[in-house]
């Protein structure tokens, strides 16, 4: 998983840095011009941790998370 960031040019997403494969697939979250998305470099990193956990299938299934959430220990 990366994050990258890039600009639309003449319609076209251009990203910054090395240039993705061909064929990647590609996730887009576009920010309206009043909004912002800034992290932290300590929640950059978890961040990045837990998708490399959900890859990797190291996930809780949504009911299990709900049971543990209702009884916390």
């Amino acid at each position: 998983m990366k994050i990258i960031t890039g600009h639309v040019v003449d319609g076209t997403i251009v990203v910054e840095g090395e240039p993705l494969e061909e064929g990647a697939t590609v996730t887009v979250l576009a920010r309206e011009d009043d909004e912002s998305f800034q992290l932290s470099a300590r929640d950059e990193a978890d961040l990045l941790l837990a998708i490399n956990q959900a890859d990797h299938g190291d996930v809780v299934e949504g009911d299990e998370l709900l049971r543990q959430l209702a009884n916390p220990e």
